[in-house]
């Protein structure tokens, strides 16, 4: 087991990418795109705080759907998440680069986006044996 000051500190990091993002959206943000990204970064934080504080190999990697199969190899509930990973994926290169294929990023794709991160948030936090915001 890793260090729980370090896994904090990754929760921590986690959480300010989730809730910069959802309190944007509630407020009425239409930066859907920037949105995305921070829940994109925000699962992701989440993903590795539960490889670093299980003991796993940490690959320095930014495809949740990878994170996610290293987590499930510890735990299966992981693989029930697919979909949200796979959703939060785009939001990584498409809304920070130019890209040569149509994007659309929207308050219901936000409004996704903020639902498959939490769900990854929760799941960690249960893996890990933390209450919310702790």
């Amino acid at each position: 087991m890793a260090d729980p000051a370090i896994v904090r500190e990754w929760m921590k990091k986690a959480d300010e990418d989730f809730y910069f993002a959802e309190s944007s959206l509630l407020d009425g943000s239409v930066f859907y795109a920037q949105l995305c990204f921070h829940f994109q970064q925000s699962a992701e934080k989440y993903l590795k705080s539960f490889i670093i504080g299980k003991g796993l190999q940490f690959d320095k990697v930014h495809d949740l759907v990878h994170l996610l199969r290293i987590c499930a190899a510890h735990s299966a509930e992981f693989s029930d998440f697919k979909e949200d990973c796979i959703l939060l994926n785009t939001a990584y290169i498409e809304t920070r680069y130019p890209v040569h294929w149509p994007t659309d990023y929207t308050k219901e794709t936000a409004e996704l986006a903020h639902v498959a991160a939490g769900n990854i948030a929760r799941l960690v936090r249960k893996g890990l044996g933390m209450e919310e915001n702790s």
